[in-house]
This record gives structure tokens, C-alpha cells and sequence, in this order.
């Protein structure tokens, strides 16, 4: 099992001006210890389950992942997960080619259909039914799976976005994985099985993910897809670890290994989550033993 840094908090220690150093030192941080995986939220207002208020900091993502792909070298790079609703499909897929580009091929695309609607609100952004969110999501998909497509610079027909052309160039060095978001099991992980490369879902207990993971296989099955293709990921704060508890924490993550599970992302809640990722370093070798 793999080790991954998920970042949702910019209330670092030293204020506003200490962020860019900061991030750069979570960057060369999360290299040293052997982590796969750093991520940024897509959010413009702090979101409630940090137990902080809208108010907190709070940098755009892409742009935040652009300045990590100059201060890191081999860490896969993404946003967990890219709402939907934020950005036209097209830009998107140029925005994740940008990052790949620039990160020498370790852009991953993050993606769900969004849901914090008090910013769309404040920022203006439409917020559509739950239905329509997936509707888009799934063209969105498509979208994207077009434009890394060097043989198909055609348009793209849907119900929400119409494009004249999907040229995309450059294209990326290494055409970016699909990791979607979530566990609803009747839209989200058909979403996954049909056009993901991996699947991130909550690590509530192993009975749950086991559960979700079930689902999964079936929609693989239904669509002609091989699970086995598929990465599983798991958002491992049910409890939140600490370096203080890394070691019970390791333990914790032996029933999600079982399951399959490759790679359990973590989030630092200090005001210095290098420090924290740097604690956290051994449990990389700790989880890779568990397979």
C-alpha cells in the first residue's frame, strides 16, 4: 500500500506570506518520505468538515498544483476532486494537459460532480440539480477523453457543451489518469467503471469500502470492464492519523490492503504540514509491507 498527502488547509503558521515557502517545503516533504500522491481541494471558500469557517484560506487548486509541479520531481500531482461545475470541459482538459506538461507527465485529474453550493453561490457560479451535475460530469469525461485523443480533433455533440473542435495541443506527455470521486453506488462508481482509472472513496471502515468495492465489480461486470484495472484509493481519516498515532494507523489500513486497496491519502491539520508529512514518512515503508 502506497502513502498520499492530501492539503485542505492554508492557515499556516507565519500567515499569508509564509504559504509559498511553506508548500514548497510540503512538496520536497512528501518526496523525501516516498509518498505517491499530493493533493489540493478544489474550493474557493473553506469547507465545513475542516471544522474551520468559510472564511479561512483557501488558494485555487490548478493554479496551486502548478506551482508544486516546479518544486517536486516524481510525486503524481491532482485535485481531490475538481468540481464539475467550476470550469468548461474543454479548458479543464487544457488545464490538466498544462499541468503534465510542466510536471514532466504526473498530472492526474481528480474529478466529481461538486456539491458545496454556498460558493457557488458567493462566487457566482451556477449550481445545477444533482441530476444535471452528473449529466455534465459524464460529458465532461468525455470531453477530456477526446481531447487527449491525437487521432480525434472533431467536435463533440452533448446535451450541456458543444465544441466546434477538441484540438489539444500539446498533447500530454503522459495522458492523465481519471481519478472520480466518491461512492454513490448508482451513478458515481458507474462513472468509474466506465470511464475511470482509479476511484477515491471514503475510508469509513473496511465493511463499508468492501461494500462500495463490491459495487464497483458488479458495474465492471455490467459494462464489460476489468476491476482489476481499476486503482483503489481510500481518503484514511476515520480517525484522522498523527504522527503520534502513525503507528495505529498503519495497523488500521491492514483491512483496507486486503480488500485491494493500493493507496491511503492522508491530511495534515497543523500549521506546518511539512513538519507533519515528515513525521508521517515512516509509515511509507510500514504500509508497503502490508502489500
Amino acid at each position: 500500500m502506497e502513502l498520499g498527502f492530501h492539503l485542505p488547509i492554508f492557515d499556516i503558521d507565519g500567515g499569508t506570506s509564509a504559504i509559498a515557502g511553506e508548500l514548497a517545503r510540503v512538496g520536497a516533504a512528501a518526496e523525501e518520505a516516498g509518498a505517491t500522491w499530493l493533493s489540493f481541494m478544489d474550493h474557493y471558500f473553506q469547507i465545513e468538515p475542516t471544522g474551520l469557517p468559510a472564511e479561512s484560506n483557501m488558494l485555487e487548486g490548478y493554479t496551486t498544483l502548478g506551482y508544486l509541479a516546479a518544486h517536486t520531481s516524481r510525486i503524481d500531482l491532482g485535485l481531490l476532486v475538481t468540481g464539475v461545475t467550476y470550469r468548461h470541459p474543454g479548458l479543464l482538459a487544457k488545464i490538466v494537459t498544462t499541468l503534465d506538461v510542466l510536471s514532466g507527465g504526473r498530472a492526474v485529474l481528480g474529478i466529481g460532480a461538486a456539491w458545496y453550493e454556498r460558493e457557488h453561490r458567493g462566487m457566482g457560479v451556477p449550481f445545477p440539480s444533482i441530476a444535471e451535475r452528473f449529466e455534465r460530469l459524464e460529458e465532461t469525461l468525455r470531453i477530456c477523453g477526446q481531447m487527449w485523443d491525437p487521432a480525434d480533433n472533431g467536435p463533440f455533440e452533448g446535451k450541456h457543451y458543444q465544441l466546434a473542435e477538441t484540438l489539444c495541443s500539446p498533447q500530454p506527455i503522459n495522458r492523465p489518469k481519471v481519478l472520480i470521486g466518491g461512492g454513490g453506488e448508482r451513478k458515481t462508481l458507474r462513472l468509474v467503471a466506465q470511464y475511470g482509472d482509479a476511484c477515491n472513496l471514503f475510508g469509513s471502515s473496511p465493511e463499508d469500502v468492501a461494500h462500495k468495492l463490491d459495487v464497483l465489480r458488479r458495474h465492471c461486470d455490467d459494462l464489460g470492464r476489468d476491476y482489476d484495472a481499476i486503482r483503489k484509493t481510500v481518503l484514511a481519516n476515520n480517525p484522522r492519523p498523527t504522527p503520534e498515532t502513525r503507528d495505529e494507523f498503519v495497523r488500521s489500513m491492514e483491512g483496507y490492503a486486503k480488500l485491494g486497496v493500493q493507496a491511503a491519502i492522508v491530511t495534515p491539520t497543523t500549521g506546518s504540514p511539512a513538519a507533519w508529512i515528515e513525521g508521517m514518512a515512516p509509515a511509507v515503508p510500514q504500509l508497503a509491507e502490508l502489500g
